[in-house]
C-alpha cells in the first residue's frame, strides 16, 4: 500500500514539473506539491528513479526525446542491440507472444481457467491475469479501476472460468520489475486480437529499453506505411501494459502523447527506463 501512496506522489510531481517546467520550480515548491519535506521528497525521488527529480525531468523534454527517436532508426536493428541494457542490470524480459488460434477467439476462451489479481508495482497498482499459457492482460489501476478491469477481462474471454489469485499478479510483478536478478525468465504473453493488431504488438515488442520510437516508425516496420491512424489505434488496444511496450511509441515532435493508463504515467515510465540504461 505504501508504493501506492509513493507512486502517487512520484507520479504528481512528474505532473506539476511538466505543467511548470518552464518556470524551473525549485525543490522547495516541488516538495510542498506532494506534502513532503525538500529532504524527504529528494529522497524518495532519487529512490524511484536513481536520479534527481531535474535531471528526470530533463529526458522528458521535446529535444531530448526527439534525438532518442533519431537514435536507433531502424527497429529491426535495434532489436539486435537491446542486449546493451543487460549492462545496466538486465531490464529485458525476454517476452514472447503467442495470439489465441482462430477457434479460441471463437470459443470465447471456453476450456480456460484464468487466475487474475493485482499487486503493487513501481507504477502503481497493477492488475494481471493470466492462463497457463502465459499473462493475457496487465494494466495500471488507480483507485475504483480494479473492478472495471475485471469486468472487461470477463467481457473478453466470457467462457474461461476465473479465480482470484493474487499471489500470480505479485510473482509476475516482481519478475518484470526486479533490478536485481541476473537472468530473468521468459515471460510468455497469450494475446486475442486482430492479425494487424498482433503485428503491432510484435513490432513493439522490438522496440529496446530505455529507447522510443514513432508510430510512423511502427506503420513502416510492419509493411503499412499509411496506417498511421491504424497503427495508433492499435497501439491504444494493446492488451499487456509495459510488456508489450506502449509507452515507448512517441510523436514525431518529440512529445509523449497520449497513454491508455495515463499521460504522467507514460512519462513515468518512459523516465524511469531512460535513467537505467
Amino acid at each position: 500500500m505504501q508504493d501506492a501512496v509513493n507512486y502517487q506522489r512520484i507520479e504528481q510531481a512528474i505532473g506539476f514539473l511538466t505543467q511548470n517546467f518552464k518556470k524551473q520550480p525549485d525543490l522547495d515548491e516541488v516538495a510542498a506539491q506532494v506534502h513532503l519535506s525538500p529532504f524527504h521528497f529528494q529522497r524518495l525521488f532519487s529512490e524511484w528513479a536513481g536520479i534527481s527529480p531535474k535531471k528526470f525531468l530533463q529526458y522528458l523534454t521535446t529535444d531530448f526525446l526527439k534525438s532518442k527517436i533519431n537514435e536507433t532508426p531502424n527497429l529491426n536493428a535495434a532489436a539486435d542491440t537491446a542486449g546493451l541494457s543487460s549492462q545496466s542490470r538486465v531490464y529485458d524480459h525476454f517476452v514472447t507472444l503467442e495470439a489465441v488460434t482462430p477457434q479460441e477467439f471463437k470459443s470465447g476462451g471456453e476450456g480456460l481457467e484464468i487466475r487474475f489479481g493485482s499487486s503493487a508495482s513501481p507504477f502503481g497498482e497493477c492488475f494481471v491475469a493470466a492462463t497457463e499459457r502465459g499473462i493475457c492482460k496487465m494494466a495500471f489501476v488507480d483507485k475504483g479501476a480494479l473492478e472495471a478491469e475485471i469486468a472487461a477481462l470477463r467481457k473478453a474471454w466470457p467462457e474461461a472460468s476465473f479465480r482470484r489469485d493474487d499471489k500470480v499478479a505479485e510473482t509476475c510483478v516482481s519478475q518484470i520489475f526486479s533490478q536485481l536478478q541476473p537472468e530473468k525468465p521468459k515471460i510468455h504473453l497469450t494475446v486475442r486480437g486482430t492479425n494487424f493488431q498482433v503485428k503491432v504488438w510484435e513490432a513493439l515488442l522490438n522496440i529496446p529499453f530505455g529507447a522510443v520510437t514513432t508510430y510512423q516508425k511502427i506503420a513502416e516496420q510492419i509493411g503499412h506505411p499509411n496506417a498511421m491512424r491504424a497503427v495508433g489505434t492499435a497501439v491504444g488496444d494493446n492488451p499487456v501494459a509495459y510488456l508489450i511496450p506502449c509507452h515507448r511509441v512517441i510523436r514525431k515532435e518529440g512529445k509523449p502523447g497520449p497513454y491508455h493508463w495515463g499521460e504522467y504515467r507514460k512519462k513515468a515510465i518512459i523516465g524511469w527506463e531512460m535513467a537505467r540504461v
